[in-house]
Order: C-alpha cells, then structure tokens, then sequence
C-alpha cells in the first residue's frame, strides 16, 4: 500500500524517468519541513473518492 503522495493532485509523467512524479513548486524551508516530519501527510494529496463529501453530509 502506497502513502498519500502516491495520490498527488500534480502528478505529471517524466520522460526521464519513465514514470509519475508529483510536480510542485517547494522552496527549500518547505522541502526540509516536508522531509524532515516522517509522520506527516503530503499536503498535495488528493482523494480518489468523488462521494467522500456527500457521505460527510448524510
């Protein structure tokens, strides 16, 4: 089972490495911040699941 960066709402495929990578634009503190809490989500997560909200509303 992937974490929740393998769902990244900036997924782009590169060429270069011959798969999806999450494309954002960090600066350095928020890369450092982002690597250095290993118990963190990704903050670019996206939820596959379209109902997720209107079951939140019933």
């Amino acid at each position: 089972m992937g974490n929740d960066c393998d769902t990244c709402a900036y997924l782009v495929y590169d060429e270069d490495y011959e798969g999806y990578v999450c494309d954002v634009d960090m600066d350095e503190d928020e890369y450092a911040r982002f690597l250095s809490d290993s118990h963190a989500h990704c903050p670019y997560y996206r939820n596959g699941d379209e109902y997720a909200v209107v079951r939140h509303q019933m």
